[in-house]
C-alpha cells in the first residue's frame, strides 16, 4: 500500500488551500491512499473555525470528493470546521476512489491545554467534541482515523477494533511537537502492532498557530520509516501489510484480534 501525506502550507484563503491540496495530491506518485493535514482548509484558530465552518456537502467536501476521483485514491481529508446541528466540529471526512464518502470522524478529545512557559489553547471555546471511534475497510486492511489530540488516549485507539493502520491528521505545536510527536506515533504503533501515519500542516513561523510539521510514518515494529521536516512537501511511503502479520506472529500480545 502506497500512502502520500500532503504536508501543505495553509493560508487564509479556503479557495487557495483547496487548490493547493488538489495540486499536491495530483503530484503524488500514484498513491493508493492520500492524507491531508488537520484544518488543511483554514488557519488553526478559533476565529477561523467560526468564519469558515460549513456543512457537509459544501465547498470543502465537494473538493475532497473530486480529488479522490481525480487521483483514484482513498482520501483521508485532513480535517475541517464542520457546521452541524448549530455546533462546529473538527471533522475528518474520508472518500473512496470513486469520490463516495465512506467515513467521517469528529475529533473526540478537545485540545484544551495550558503549558507553563509554552502553549495555551482552548479548542472547546468554539468546537464541540464528537463521539465514538471511526474505522473503514480498504483492500489492504482496516484503517482507524482520529484527529490530533485523540492520539494521546491509548484506550480510545484500542477500542478501534481490528485496525491495521492508524491515520491521524494533526497539528502539534512547537511546545508539544518536539517532545511528544514521534513518541506518541511510535507508542501507538507498538501498542497496537500497526502502521501509524501523522499528517501535519507545514510550518509557518508567521502564523497565529505555528505547526510543528514533521509528518511521520511508523512501522508496527515502532520504527520511524519516513519523516518530513518543517517545509511543504509530499511524503510518500510504501507500507507492506505483511509486516503487520509478521510482528503479531513474532510478538503475540493480548488476545487474538477479532473484527466487528
Amino acid at each position: 500500500m502506497r500512502i502520500s501525506l500532503i504536508q501543505m502550507r495553509v493560508t487564509e484563503s479556503v479557495e487557495r488551500n483547496l487548490a493547493r491540496a488538489e495540486e499536491l495530491a495530483l503530484s503524488a506518485p500514484k498513491p493508493d491512499v492520500i492524507m491531508l493535514p488537520e484544518m488543511f482548509c483554514c488557519p488553526y484558530s478559533p476565529d477561523s473555525f467560526i468564519k469558515n465552518a460549513e456543512p457537509s456537502g459544501s465547498a470543502v467536501t465537494r473538493a475532497l470528493s473530486r480529488i479522490s476521483k481525480e487521483t483514484g485514491a482513498w482520501l483521508i481529508g485532513g480535517s475541517m470546521p464542520e457546521a452541524a446541528d448549530g455546533r462546529i466540529f473538527n471533522t475528518c471526512f474520508v472518500f473512496d476512489p470513486k469520490g463516495r464518502e465512506v467515513a467521517r470522524h469528529r475529533k473526540a478529545h478537545m485540545f484544551d491545554i495550558d503549558v507553563e512557559g509554552g502553549q495555551r489553547f482552548c479548542e472547546s471555546d468554539v468546537l464541540s467534541k464528537g463521539e465514538g471511534t471511526t474505522v473503514f475497510d480498504t483492500p489492504w486492511g482496516r484503517f482507524g482515523v482520529c484527529v490530533c489530540f485523540d492520539i494521546r488516549f491509548p484506550d480510545f485507539i484500542r477500542s478501534m477494533r481490528g485496525i491495521d493502520f492508524l491515520a491521524v491528521p494533526a497539528a502539534f505545536n512547537m511546545t508539544t511537537g518536539p517532545l511528544h510527536w514521534e513518541l506518541l506515533f511510535r507508542a501507538r504503533a507498538v501498542d497496537e502492532q500497526i502502521f501509524t501515519f501523522g499528517c501535519a500542516p507545514a510550518r509557518d513561523e508567521a502564523g497565529e498557530y505555528v505547526s510543528y510539521g514533521n509528518s511521520i510514518a511508523v512501522s508496527p515494529w515502532g520504527r520511524v520509516i519516513a519523516r518530513a521536516g518543517a517545509e511543504e512537501t509530499v511524503l510518500t511511503i510504501d507500507a507492506d501489510p505483511e509486516e503487520i502479520s509478521a510482528v503479531r506472529r513474532q510478538i503475540p500480545v493480548g488476545a487474538p484480534r477479532r473484527r466487528g
